[in-house]
């Protein structure tokens, strides 16, 4: 498994984007931005440029997200496949938000088809069937037997005491992450330290921007904001977190943070900044996991971080162009930093 995989792993490393990539797509004329994402074997998202397509942007990113995870998890078995296939069901768990809502809506379900993300082969939920359902209350039922039985059923129950759809999302993302780390919990020993240092930058990347937005953008109580927080032996410690749902506002959080954390997001003065920087650090120790010889499964994870890191970096330049904003405009938003550069390839 780990020759073939890291085989693959290493192939697939070219595909990753360099800021001059990014500025050679920002640049182009429109009418070489398709060739351009050929060449880039994105053929998938060069079809809808200056045109129709049978899939949003979105949709088509995360189409060629699961194709190449679909080649990735051939050679694992156990406990590995188990993990990297359940990284992607965070894209049906965005389904099963879709049809929750369209139900509270009132919808028909014809109108919601297009918005629902084929999960091809990694499908585990019969969304037609689902989105028949007559209310609310009878979807969640209905979810509570499925594969995602653990999860919905958190949510319903906190959807029940309030029917809060805010709170219900919360509560599915939560429910989502801890299963995640349930899977990745019995290869810390086994993936090795690499694979853990992944997990922590992410989940401390989940619970912080959380805490921050449930806290100063919607006005939750700490206790409530703790309780929606992922429980976790990866990232910051329960106490950290007890600690930070308390503070009063932004600047009070960086204060209390832990060394590591407070270093990277020093000086943050609000919380796209802080997003931000969280992301381009999980990028950059991805980035290192990639480029050393460490396990294949903690490789092919890294990969499967940047590579959607990178397409998510590719929809901003489509979009910016699309709605016809400056190319200076594009690149800020864009926000790669100059670390980035050269570690794409070779």
């Amino acid at each position: 498994m780990s020759s073939y995989l890291n085989t693959r792993v290493s192939l697939f490393r070219q595909r990753l984007w360099q800021d001059a990539d990014f500025d050679a797509l920002i640049g182009a004329p429109a009418e070489e931005v398709p060739a351009a994402l050929d060449e880039r074997q994105l053929a998938l998202l060069a079809i809808g440029f200056g045109g129709d397509a049978p899939l949003s942007l979105e949709g088509r990113i995360i189409a060629e997200l699961l194709r190449e995870t679909r080649i990735l998890v051939r050679p694992l078995r156990g406990e590995a496949r188990r993990f990297i296939v359940y990284w992607t069901e965070r894209f049906e768990i965005s389904n099963l938000k879709t049809l929750i809502r369209a139900k509270m809506a009132g919808e028909r379900s014809a109108a919601v088809a297009d918005r629902l993300i084929d999960m091809g082969p990694f499908s585990r939920l019969d969304l037609d069937t689902l989105s028949h359902v007559e209310d609310v209350g009878e979807l969640l039922r209905r979810l509570e037997s499925s594969p995602y039985g653990g999860i919905v059923r958190n949510a319903r129950r906190a959807f029940e005491q309030g029917h809060d759809p805010f709170i219900l999302d919360a509560t599915l993302d939560r429910s989502y992450f801890e299963a995640l780390v349930r899977t990745a919990r019995p290869l810390r020993d086994t993936a090795g330290e690499g694979f853990g240092e992944l997990m922590r930058c992410l989940i401390d990347r989940v619970n912080l921007v959380w805490l921050l937005r449930y806290r100063f953008n919607y006005g939750l109580p700490p206790a409530q904001v703790y309780y929606l927080l992922v429980a976790s032996p990866f990232g910051m410690a329960p106490d950290t977190l007890r600690r930070l749902v308390t503070r009063a506002d932004l600047a009070g959080v960086l204060d209390e943070l832990p060394p590591r954390l407070g270093r990277a997001l020093a000086g943050c003065s609000d919380i796209v900044e802080l997003f931000a920087r969280l992301e381009r650090e999980l990028a950059r120790r991805a980035h290192a996991m990639l480029r050393g010889g460490g396990h294949a499964l903690t490789r092919a994870f890294a990969y499967l971080i940047l590579r959607e890191y990178d397409l998510r970096g590719v929809r901003a330049v489509l979009r910016g162009r699309q709605l016809g904003l400056p190319l200076t405009s594009i690149r800020q938003a864009l926000g790669r930093p100059p670390a980035m550069q050269g570690v794409g390839g070779g």
